[in-house]
C-alpha cells in the first residue's frame, strides 16, 4: 500500500513567477548588494581622507574628524540611520528651498547608500588609520632619504605597507555592510530582509522564506570569505607567515 507523506514546505513558494516569490527575493538581494557595495565604497573613500585627516591634517581638521568618528561610533546604528535617512532628506530640501530650488527626492538606493557609507566612513578611518601606524617608520624615512615626493610615498610605499594590517579589519566592515542593508527595511527600502518580511506575511510560511534569506547572507559572507583570503594572501606575498 501506497502512503503519500505530505510536505510540510511548499517549495512552489519560491519559484521565480508568481504566485512564486523567487523573483522578489532576488530583486531584494540585488537590492542589499547594490547598497552593501556602494555604501562599502563610499566609506573606504571617507576612511582613506579621514585617515589621513587624523594623522597628516591640521588641528582644526583632526577635532573635526575625531567628532565625526566618536559620534557615529557612540550611536547605534539603527538611530543613526533613521536620522540620517529622514533628518537628512529633510535638512536637505530645507537648504534646496532657502536658496530658491525646489524639493529633490532622493530615492532609496541611493539614501541607502550615503547613509550605509557614512556609517562605514567612521569605522574606516579608524582601521585605516590604525594600520598605517602600524607601518614600521624607517620604510617611510628610507622613502624620504630616496627624495620621494609625499604622493609617491603615499602610492608605492604607504598604502602597499598598510594593507596586510588593513585588511582584516576592512574585511569585517564589508560583511558588516552586508548585514546593515537590513536596518533599511525600518525605512521602507526593499532590500532582501523587507522582501522576505514581505513574502512571509503574505504566504504565512515564515520559515521557509526566513530560512531562505538566511541562507542567501550566509551565501555572500562564504563567497566574500573567499575572496578576502585571496586579496589578503596577494597583498601579504614576500612577508612571513604569521604564527
Amino acid at each position: 500500500m501506497d502512503i503519500t507523506v505530505p510536505s510540510l514546505i511548499n517549495w512552489d513558494l519560491l519559484a521565480y513567477s508568481p504566485p512564486g516569490w523567487g523573483g522578489v527575493l532576488l530583486a531584494g538581494l540585488a537590492n542589499t548588494l547594490q547598497i552593501a557595495v556602494g555604501g562599502y565604497a563610499l566609506g573606504l573613500f571617507l576612511g582613506i581622507f579621514g585617515a589621513m585627516g587624523k594623522l597628516y591634517g591640521g588641528p582644526v581638521l583632526r577635532d573635526l574628524l575625531e567628532v565625526y568618528t566618536t559620534v557615529i561610533r557612540g550611536v547605534p546604528e539603527l538611530v543613526l540611520i533613521l536620522i540620517l535617512y529622514y533628518a537628512g532628506t529633510e535638512f536637505l530640501n530645507t537648504m534646496l528651498a532657502t536658496m530658491g530650488y525646489g524639493s529633490v527626492d532622493i530615492s532609496g538606493l541611493v539614501a541607502g547608500i550615503i547613509v550605509i557609507g557614512l556609517v562605514q566612513g567612521a569605522y574606516s578611518t579608524e582601521v585605516i588609520r590604525g594600520a598605517i601606524q602600524s607601518i614600521a617608520p624607517g620604510q617611510i624615512e628610507a622613502a624620504r632619504s630616496f627624495g620621494m615626493p609625499p604622493l609617491k610615498i603615499l602610492r608605492r610605499i604607504t598604502f602597499p605597507a598598510m594593507l596586510p594590517f588593513a585588511i582584516p579589519g576592512l574585511s569585517n566592515l564589508w560583511l558588516i555592510a552586508t548585514k546593515d542593508t537590513a536596518l533599511l527595511a525600518v525605512v521602507g527600502f526593499t532590500e532582501l530582509t523587507l522582501a522576505t518580511r514581505q513574502a512571509a506575511g503574505a504566504t504565512k510560511a515564515y520559515m521557509l522564506f526566513f530560512l531562505t534569506a538566511g541562507a542567501l547572507y550566509l551565501a555572500i559572507t562564504l563567497l566574500s570569505t573567499i575572496a578576502i583570503r585571496l586579496i589578503e594572501k596577494r597583498a601579504r606575498r614576500g612577508l612571513p607567515e604569521a604564527v
